[in-house]
């Protein structure tokens, strides 16, 4: 693990979307109290219901959120650099409503919540970025919403994959980011159902090369899964 952000480090943090067009004074404040770790894969970086104590910005790595009730636990969301995550709690000083997990080796910078919030207040462009993170996270919470609501499972699976094809390299291939058994819980599966929709997209322009996912008529997908209007 590595200790306070350091020098030959700070030009590459700086220029992460949240402290991108901060005052650079100010962005030096938050830097000179923060720590950039790094955490090992199936590590817990905090439980739901813990007080957020720190807001934690994904630099490199995978993590996965999750919550529990009635001793079920489900996926909500896999979260992918470069992002802050669970923001709104350490914005309004709230406990965290999910827990989370390192899915793979993954580089974190801890910045204290107390001190985000500070400066929040006094960095206009760092509040700009803030707002602009809680909508981003709202709108993809719409997206899962209508998601689960209007798209049978492998419906389901297919617009996901789609997604992760925009957000990737709009090639054709999407590289899953999870285990097929995370993936499964994240879009409200069980592994077996998962295994399914992957056998029933087939039929659907879909080949499956262990984690490698070839999207090899596209035309086809869009049809069967409906794809969001809106662009991610």
């Amino acid at each position: 693990m590595q200790g306070f952000v350091r020098v030959g480090e700070r030009p590459e943090i700086a220029q992460l979307p949240l402290f991108r067009e901060m005052d650079d004074a100010k962005r030096e404040r938050v830097f000179a109290g923060s720590f950039l770790q790094v955490f090992p894969p199936q590590l817990t970086l905090f439980e739901l219901g813990q007080h957020a104590d720190f807001l934690h910005v994904l630099v490199d790595g995978v993590v996965e959120l999750s919550a529990t009730s009635g001793g079920r636990e489900t996926t909500m969301r896999i979260v992918e650099p470069v992002t802050s995550f669970i923001l709104a709690a350490v914005v309004n000083d709230l406990p965290y409503l999910m827990t989370a997990r390192t899915l793979e080796p993954s580089r974190i910078l801890l910045v204290p919540a107390a001190l985000i919030r500070e400066v929040i207040r006094q960095d206009t462009a760092l509040m700009q970025a803030t707002m602009h993170e809680l909508a981003l996270a709202y709108r993809d919470l719409v997206r899962a919403l209508v998601d689960m609501k209007l798209r049978q499972s492998a419906e389901r699976l297919g617009n996901y994959l789609l997604q992760q094809d925009f957000r990737q390299s709009a090639k054709g291939v999407v590289q899953l980011k999870a285990e097929k058994r995370v993936l499964a819980s994240l879009l409200g599966m069980t592994p077996e159902n998962l295994s399914r929709a992957f056998s029933m997209l087939s039929a659907h322009g879909v080949r499956v090369e262990g984690s490698t996912i070839s999207i090899i008529d596209r035309d086809a997908l869009n049809a069967f899964a409906r794809p969001d209007p809106i662009p991610v």
